[in-house]
């Protein structure tokens, strides 16, 4: 039985430590391992194309808290596939999710525009109760951004494909409802066939005039020609950390539009030493026959 890990070296190194400390009965390969048939846990962003080298392998570990990178239906069926859980994870994109919340609130794009122009010009602002933040995804990153922004006296709604009950929030499950409430959206769903392309020209069409985009789950989702559209009609502003290609080319349009805020893909990191904390637990829950924390339900995709 062993570990490899495919992923950055220098963060592999932490790893390593980390599982040398805790684990020293578990060997932990960096790269390569010398019996790929003593494989069972497998650390990635992506595993090898081919894992027919691997017989007995039985659990890989994202070390992004995202998995659609993963095709799944390459994988073989008895391989479980873990999202990282780290707790660092959910803590920066609380942070990503309340500054853009709230630059989007304040106008911040409008007045970085008219920094550029040397404009000195003030702008109406609205209290926070009378602006509705409506967050898609209520798994574990949705429910941390809703408890991140509830402090500021935001009117809070949430939209997620299963019922859910969350004190101070009105949750949903009918997509147009939750958008004709939304003057601000936050999208922190997983990229699925369902997902892929959500935001498009019906999207945008069914918020408010002058509603704005937090766009925090995946590039793919992004319609950017409908964005553009958008932006030209009922769409205020939109802050993007993800974008579809990435990295954005130099000479795209997003970069320089007055109302958009484009930052590259930054919003959670994972931190190595709480990484590898995750992957122990989820390693030892499966030697004692449990479910590992995080493990993905492949027919849903997350």
């Amino acid at each position: 039985m062993s570990v490899l890990y495919l992923s950055d070296p220098a963060r592999g190194e932490v790893f390593a430590r980390i599982f040398a400390d805790t684990m020293p009965d578990l060997p932990f390969h960096i790269g390569s391992a010398p019996d790929p048939a003593a494989v069972e846990y497998m650390v990635a962003w992506t595993p090898p194309a081919d894992l027919s080298a691997y017989p007995n392998l039985r659990l890989i570990f994202s070390v992004g808290a995202g998995v659609d990178q993963f095709d799944m239906s390459a994988l073989p069926p008895q391989v479980g596939i873990v999202r990282m859980l780290e707790p660092g994870i959910a803590r920066q994109m609380v942070q990503m999710a309340v500054m853009a919340t709230l630059s989007l609130h304040r106008d911040m794009p409008a007045y970085l525009d008219q920094a550029q122009r040397g404009q000195w010009q003030a702008l109406t602002t609205r209290d926070a109760a009378q602006t509705r933040v409506g967050v898609m995804g209520l798994g574990q990153l949705g429910h941390a951004v809703l408890a991140g922004l509830a402090p500021f006296g935001f009117d809070l709604a949430g939209y997620s494909r299963s019922p859910r009950d969350i004190p101070g929030v009105d949750c949903t499950t009918d997509l147009a409802t939750f958008l004709a409430g939304s003057d601000i959206v936050v999208c922190l769903l997983p990229l699925t066939d369902q997902t892929r392309g959500i935001l498009d020209d019906a999207f945008f069409a069914a918020l408010p005039d002058g509603a704005h985009l937090v766009h925090l789950g995946r590039g793919a989702q992004l319609d950017t020609d409908a964005l553009g559209r958008a932006l030209e009609g009922r769409l205020a502003s939109a802050w993007l950390d993800v974008t579809d290609p990435e990295p954005l080319p130099q000479d795209h349009w997003l970069w320089s539009h007055p109302r958009v805020i484009v930052t590259p893909h930054v919003a959670s990191q994972t931190n190595a030493a709480q990484g590898a904390a995750h992957v122990i637990a989820g390693i030892r829950a499966d030697r004692a026959g449990q479910t590992a924390p995080g493990l993905v339900d492949r027919d849903r995709g997350y």
